[in-house]
């Protein structure tokens, strides 16, 4: 009986590859699709492909998954991840499927799950093309000038104040690769921080997701920055960890050449 061991440290045991698979995390929902596996279940948030996400069960969301919709998918494979899904639900379907977790802080790591993931599912010589592209790709990806640049994700009015990405995420990974300097690299996952924190930015991106960043909220903040350039970002091109980064580099150096 074949042994998988997760990012978490964990090892799981599938007596055949799994046909009914469900998916927690948007970013592995799309590597599962492009894989040309299969899945019996998904979250809400899992909005690519666009065909699985309006045709699939879905089992509620990333933080708060139903334990009855899952049953009824009866699972043989469970893929969640440390960070975009509760620990005390993972670990309670932990002992009742076998469960697979990635922890992604690197684009290491990420390449690294991709693999795990094509093992996983028996599409061992996918993914790793997917894997190797997705390094050529980077490759070529050459880093702009060094500015500071906050990437923020959150947004709480009364008083004003952000949720930014701090040194020990992904975002922070694909922020270096790009050539930026984070102000915030010296913090633990998301803080929060007050306008007055973002003064020595020369660049300010704002997310796509999760907080849906829009032009009123670029034009508020380039008010009280007006020393920054405040630019709207696509999130997933810096935050999905599977397939979508094939396209990342790209989406990056258009990035990149739009910066004065």
């Amino acid at each position: 009986m074949p042994a998988f061991t997760d990012q978490i440290g964990r090892t799981i045991l599938l007596s055949a590859a799994p046909v009914r698979v469900i998916s927690l995390v948007p970013s592995q929902t799309e590597l599962l699709y492009t894989l040309h596996a299969d899945v019996a279940g998904i979250t809400k948030f899992c909005i690519r492909p666009d065909v699985w996400y309006r045709n699939k069960p879905r089992v509620g969301g990333t933080k708060n998954v139903d334990r009855e919709k899952i049953a009824a998918l009866c699972p043989d494979l469970i893929i969640a991840n440390k960070e975009e899904n509760d620990r005390d639900q993972v670990e309670s379907l932990a002992g009742c499927y076998p469960l697979w977790v990635s922890d992604i802080h690197t684009l290491s790591d990420a390449l690294q799950m991709i693999r795990s993931v094509g093992e996983l599912v028996d599409r061992p010589r996918e993914a790793s093309a997917i894997a190797t592209r997705i390094l050529d790709n980077f490759s070529g990806l050459i880093p702009g000038p060094p500015v500071t640049a906050a990437y923020l994700i959150w947004r709480t009015d009364s008083p004003l104040s952000f949720m930014a990405a701090g040194g020990d995420t992904f975002i922070h990974d694909m922020l270096v690769r790009c050539g930026f300097v984070n102000p915030f690299a010296g913090h633990t996952r998301y803080p929060t921080v007050e306008p007055a924190a973002l003064a020595a930015c020369n660049l300010v991106l704002l997310s796509s997701e999760p907080y849906p960043f829009r032009e009123k909220h670029q034009i508020e903040l380039q008010a009280l920055l007006p020393q920054a350039k405040v630019r709207l970002v696509d999130g997933q091109f810096f935050s999905w960890y599977g397939s979508r980064l094939l396209g990342a580099p790209r989406y990056f150096r258009d990035l990149l050449s739009g910066l004065p």
